[in-house]
Formats: structure tokens, sequence, C-alpha cells
């Protein structure tokens, strides 16, 4: 399955002529259950798309929303391509002139945003949700608290409340199309970003990750 999706990915990116952008890959169960017709199908869909890479501003200004995910669901932290939720909360955000969203879970503690997960620093601590927050496991955070450490930029997960958010010395997102991004406001409190962000310093480390990444697998597969 590996090797190929790895093939048809390829194919897709040559068709598309993409040389900087983003690719999304799907893999639909057509186990349907009780809506099983007598069609053939196979056991599942290989969908691959892709698009050029999404314009953002830096810094962004964050909505804030209740009950934006449900940490006790059994798919919290599952990616699946039901994204209503995420999409109508993004939608009522950017109405109100904001770039993105902060979800907060049943507790009221912050979860994630609805594409990007979200840290903040206090007191030269960096602090993450924790996946119990209901927040998906993003890549991006994932190599952020591995390879911070090697800058001296220890993450740790922590339960964190807005007001955690309101106080912070920084607060940045992360996501694997627009790397990290420092945040100017949420819910319409200004957030202070230092001279010299912390999310800079991450971004560098972290785009140097991805270009050994790269080139480390470029070479095996030549």
């Amino acid at each position: 399955m590996e090797e190929t999706v790895r093939r048809q990915l390829l194919e897709v990116l040559r068709a598309n002529s993409v040389q900087e952008g983003c690719a999304r890959i799907y893999i639909v169960c057509n186990q349907i259950g009780f809506w099983r017709s007598d069609e053939t199908f196979p056991a599942a869909d290989l969908v691959i798309c892709s698009s050029g890479l999404p314009s953002y501003r830096d810094p962004l200004r964050l909505g804030l929303r209740e009950q934006g995910r449900h940490a006790a669901s059994p798919l919290a932290g599952v990616k699946v391509t039901s994204w209503l939720p995420n999409v109508w909360s993004l939608y009522e955000a950017q109405r109100e002139g904001c770039d993105e969203v902060v979800l907060l879970n049943e507790r009221g503690e912050v979860a994630e945003c609805t594409a990007a997960n979200i840290f903040c620093a206090r007191g030269g601590r960096i602090f993450t949700p924790p996946l119990s927050s209901g927040c998906l496991a993003g890549i991006t955070r994932e190599v952020v608290m591995e390879i911070g450490p090697s800058a001296g930029l220890r993450v740790e997960e922590g339960m964190l409340l807005p007001e955690d958010l309101y106080g912070a010395d920084e607060v940045f997102i992360s996501s694997t199309n627009r790397s990290m991004l420092n945040v100017s406001e949420i819910d319409g409190r200004k957030i202070a970003i230092p001279h010299d962000p912390i999310a800079r310093k991450l971004e560098k480390i972290f785009n140097a990750y991805v270009r050994e990444y790269v080139e480390a697998r470029a070479a095996t597969s030549r």
C-alpha cells in the first residue's frame, strides 16, 4: 500500500505540475454497514488531490469557540473527512475578521485550532495542550516536541485554559503548510509578540529538520 500511495501521489503532482504546493491523501473505507448495497466495491478507495500553498496573515487573529471539541468522543484526535464542524467554526470566525479560531473542549480547556495545533510560552517554557484535550496529534506538533530540546527549547504538554493564552509571553500555532505563525489577538484580546519570538527559532530548526529528512529519503530512493 505504501508504494502504491507514493507512486500515485507522484502521478498527481506531475499531472497538476505542482512545484510548491500541498497534497491530501484519503483512504475511504467502503464497508458501509447498514447502507450496504448489492454493488461490488473495493475494500477501500484511495483519493489524492493537490493544491497550491495557502495564503495567510502573520501574525494571526484568533477567535474563540466553546464546545468546539468533544474530548470524550471516541473519534477525538482522529483525522476524518467529515470537516463540517471545523469549516463552520472557521467560517464564523472569519466573518468576525479572524484568521483562525481556538476550539475549547467540553471542559472549557484549550484543544487546538480548526487546522492547527496551538502553543504558548511562559517564563521560557513552552506548552501545548495534551492529546487528552481532544486535539489532533499533528505531525508538525510532534516534530517540534522532538527537536525543540536541540535548541534549548523544551515543549511540554499541559492543560491550558483561555486565561493561560491571554497571559502568555507568546502564542503561536503550527501546521504542516503554515509552519509556525505568531498570534497577535485572541477573542479581541491583544497578545504580545516578543522582539525575538520563540516561534521563529522553532521554525528555523523545523525547516532544517525537513530539509535533512527530504534529502535523506531522496538519497535512498535513487
